[in-house]
C-alpha cells in the first residue's frame, strides 16, 4: 500500500467517524447535544476536504477542474445519499416501510450509477 493511500485511508476514517458521530450527537435528543454535535460534524466534515488536498498533494495531482461532468457527479451522489437517507428514516422513525426500502433503493441505484459516471465503461 502506497503511503498516500494509507494516510487518506487513516485520515478519511477518523473524519468519517468524526461526521458520524457529531450527526449522531446532533440528531438523537435523548443525548442533549445539539451544538457540541454541529460542531463536531462541522470538524469531520473539515478533515475530510483537507484530507482530500493532502492526498491529491501527495499524490502530485492539479487542483479539481469544476466541468459539467464533475458537477453531474456530484450532483448524481448527493441525490443518491439523500434518497438513501430518507428511506431509512421512513423505516426506522417515521413506521413507513414500503416507502422507506423503494426510496432506499432508487437511493442505492443512483449511487451504482456513479460508477459508469465516473469511471465511464470500456
Amino acid at each position: 500500500m502506497k503511503k498516500s493511500s494509507f494516510t487518506a485511508l487513516v485520515l478519511g476514517t477518523v473524519s468519517g467517524l468524526l461526521f458520524a458521530l457529531g450527526m449522531c450527537m446532533a440528531l438523537l435528543p435523548e443525548w442533549n447535544m445539539f451544538t457540541q454535535g454541529v460542531v463536531m460534524g462541522a470538524c469531520g466534515l473539515v478533515l475530510g476536504f483537507v484530507t482530500l488536498l493532502i492526498w491529491r498533494k501527495m499524490e502530485n495531482k492539479g487542483p479539481l477542474k469544476m466541468n459539467v461532468k464533475n458537477l453531474g457527479a456530484l450532483t448524481v451522489g448527493v441525490l443518491g445519499v439523500l434518497l438513501l437517507g430518507v428511506g431509512m428514516c421512513c423505516c426506522m422513525v417515521w413506521g413507513k416501510m414500503v416507502l422507506g426500502v423503494l426510496s432506499g433503493i432508487a437511493g442505492i441505484v443512483l449511487l451504482l450509477m456513479l460508477i459508469p459516471l465516473v469511471k465511464g465503461l470500456k
